[in-house]
C-alpha cells in the first residue's frame, strides 16, 4: 500500500518566540517526516512530535470522559474562593481569550509565565515605555545589534539568519557586512562567536553599565574606576556609546540574563531608558527575546482584556495588579490558593518545593498535550491537541505581530479553546443555578 503524502507550506513553528512562518512539512500517514527550513529545535518539535495515547481524561488518577472532565473541572472553579489560572505562553491567542473570560467569571486570580520570564520587563514598559520596532525592521534597517544577556545561538537558532545578523535587508544590501554586532553577557556563549564585540561584564552589574552608557550619551564624564567594578573599561562603554549614537538604526535584544538577575525591573527599564536616550541622536529600538511560541500573544490578549500582562486578581469584580501578591508562584508558596487551573505549562517540575508542596494539597486542573508532572498529579487532567501542529488559530511573534497557524495534523484531541469554553460555558450554568437557589 502506498502512503499517504502530503504537504503543509507556510506552515508556522511555535516553539520559540520567533514564530518562523515558512515551514514546510511534509506529512506521511499522520506523522511529519521532513520540515524544511526549521532550526535544529524546530526539526526536534516538528519530527517527534506524536500524540500519546491517553484518555481524553483523567479524574484522580482514572479515565474518564470529556463530559465528565468538564463538569468535575467546572463544579471545582465555581465553588473555589481564591481560585489561580496560569500558563497559557503555549497555547493560541483564541484559547487565552477563554481562559481571561473564567478568571473573570469565578473572580480568581489570572497569571502568564511572563511572571517568571520577562515580568519585569512589563514592569519597566509600564514606568519607562517602548521604543519598539518588527523584526522586519530590523532585517530591514538595523546596522548596529546588540544582544544583553541572551544567547540566541542556542536559545532562537534563526533569529541570526532570519532576523538580525545575516539577512540582506533594503538599507543593508550587504547583510552581515553592513551590522556590528555587540553581545553584553556575564560569560562566552555561542552566541559570542557571531559577534564582532563581545563585552564580558561582572554577574549582577547590568544596571550599572546600562546606567553608565546613558551618562556617557548625555555627555557625563566618568572615572576610569568603573572597570574595578563591573568589568567593562572606561574606554570600552565610550566606543559602545559612540557607536550606539553615530549608528542609523540600532537595537538592543535583552533576554533573561537582564531581566532575571539582580536589578530586576530596574535593569529593564535603564535598558529602555537607554533606547529612549539614544533617540536624541538617532533611530534606536529596544525589544526583550521572548521564549514560548506564543508568550508574548499571552501579554497581548490578557493586557487588551485587563490593562494589564500578568498577576491580576479579579475577585472585587474588576483586574488589579500586583507582581508578588498575585503571581503564580508567590500565591502557591504562600499556601494561599484553594484551586488552581493550569494551561500548557508544568509548574510542577520547575516551580519552588513550597509551591509544589501545596499544589498537591489543592485540587488542580490540567491541560496539557503530554502527561507531564503536573498532570500526573493533577485531581482533572486533560488531553490536548498540540497547538499549530494540531489546530489552528492565532499566535504572536516576539515583536507583537500576529501569526495564523496552518495544522499539519489531525488528532482525536480536542484543542485548548474547546475545552476552556465547555468548562466556561458549564461555569456559568453552575453560577446561574446557585444564584437561582439563594
Amino acid at each position: 500500500m502506498s502512503k499517504e503524502l502530503k504537504v503543509v507550506s507556510n506552515a508556522t513553528c511555535t516553539f520559540c518566540g520567533c514564530v518562523c512562518d515558512d515551514m514546510e512539512l511534509t506529512v506521511e500517514d499522520n506523522h511529519i517526516t521532513k520540515a524544511k527550513n526549521a532550526c535544529v529545535l524546530g526539526k526536534a518539535w516538528f519530527l517527534n512530535h506524536h500524540a500519546e495515547e491517553r484518555p481524553e481524561a483523567v479524574i484522580e488518577g482514572k479515565p474518564a470522559s470529556f463530559e465528565e472532565g468538564v463538569e468535575r473541572a467546572a463544579r471545582i472553579l465555581a465553588a473555589a474562593k481564591y481560585p489561580i489560572i496560569y500558563g497559557l505562553s503555549d497555547t493560541t491567542s483564541e484559547a487565552q481569550r477563554v481562559a481571561v473570560s473564567i478568571a473573570d467569571r469565578v473572580g480568581g486570580c489570572l497569571d502568564t509565565t511572563t511572571s517568571v520570564c520577562h515580568g519585569p520587563s512589563g514592569l519597566a514598559f509600564q514606568g519607562v515605555g517602548e521604543v519598539t520596532c518588527s523584526l522586519g525592521e530590523v532585517k530591514n534597517r538595523a546596522d548596529l545589534v546588540v544582544f544583553w544577556g541572551s544567547n540566541p545561538a542556542e536559545s532562537h537558532p534563526r533569529h541570526f539568519t532570519k532576523y538580525s545578523l545575516m539577512p540582506k535587508g533594503m538599507f543593508v544590501p550587504n547583510g552581515r557586512k553592513d551590522r556590528t554586532v555587540v553581545l553584553v553577557d556575564v560569560r562566552r556563549t555561542k552566541s559570542a562567536a557571531a559577534a564582532d564585540i563581545f563585552l564580558q561584564i561582572k554577574p549582577k552589574k547590568d544596571f550599572e553599565v546600562l546606567w553608565a552608557l546613558r551618562a556617557i550619551v548625555k555627555g557625563v564624564k566618568l572615572n576610569p574606576s568603573i572597570e574595578q567594578s563591573t568589568g567593562i573599561s572606561l574606554e570600552q562603554l565610550e566606543d559602545l556609546a559612540e557607536r550606539m549614537k553615530s549608528c542609523k538604526f540600532g537595537i538592543i535584544f535583552f533576554g533573561m540574563g537582564l531581566t532575571m538577575t539582580r536589578g530586576k525591573h530596574l535593569n529593564s527599564a535603564a535598558c529602555l531608558s537607554l533606547a529612549r536616550d539614544l533617540n536624541k541622536f538617532t533611530r534606536f529600538t529596544a525589544k526583550p527575546m521572548r521564549g514560548h511560541g506564543n508568550v508574548t500573544g499571552a501579554d497581548n490578549v490578557v493586557a487588551w482584556q485587563t490593562g494589564y500582562q500578568f498577576g491580576i486578581h479579579f475577585g472585587r469584580g474588576y483586574p488589579r495588579f500586583n507582581p508578588g501578591e498575585w503571581t503564580t508562584a508567590d500565591l502557591l508558596s504562600r499556601g494561599e490558593a484553594d484551586s488552581a487551573m493550569f494551561i500548557a505549562t508544568d509548574p510542577m517540575s520547575n516551580f519552588p518545593q513550597a509551591a509544589r508542596n501545596h499544589m498537591q494539597k489543592i485540587p488542580v486542573i490540567c491541560l496539557d498535550p503530554k502527561n507531564s508532572m503536573t498532570a500526573q498529579i493533577a485531581t482533572v487532567a486533560f488531553t490536548t491537541a498540540t497547538y499549530g501542529i494540531n489546530t489552528p488559530g492565532t499566535v504572536y511573534r516576539m515583536d507583537d505581530v500576529p501569526i495564523p497557524l496552518r495544522p499539519a495534523l489531525e488528532t482525536p484531541y480536542r484543542g485548548d479553546q474547546e475545552i476552556l469554553q465547555a468548562i466556561l460555558d458549564r461555569v456559568k450554568e453552575l453560577q446561574g443555578s446557585l444564584a437561582a437557589t439563594a
